[in-house]
């Protein structure tokens, strides 16, 4: 039997890595250690609390892990925010990570609504 397709967790680990990848990135080549240990908590905290949500004891449970994706989901726009207007990051490498992170954001808003009207 072929298990069904999780959106959210695919997006979100695929978020993470690139999560990952762009700390080494901001480590190696700008040599900036503060923001982006910030940015790699939050980043890759999304899909750890996804995960989580899979196995929830209720649906209140399972909203509330969900809420928690979406905090640190906002917490990730705020330092990718704050490393582009410092001028650590380029408009481009913002806006890459930005737009992947609103349709993580949009998903998980989503997901939450609906389930709160159930």
């Amino acid at each position: 039997m072929k298990k069904k397709k999780n959106v959210i967790s695919e997006k979100s680990l695929k978020f993470a890595v690139r999560i990952v990848k762009f700390y080494q990135y901001l480590c190696d080549e700008k040599k900036e250690y503060v923001l982006s240990k910030q940015v790699l908590r939050s980043g890759t905290s999304i899909g750890a609390n996804v995960r989580e949500s899979r196995n929830a004891q209720s649906d209140a449970d399972f909203i509330n892990k969900l809420n928690i994706a979406l905090k640190e989901a906002d917490e990730t726009q705020y330092w990718l925010e704050l490393l582009r207007l410092s001028g650590i990051i380029s408009e481009e490498s913002f806006d890459s990570l930005n737009n992947d992170l609103k349709e993580l954001i949009a998903i998980l808003v989503s997901v939450i609504k609906t389930m709160k009207t159930k």
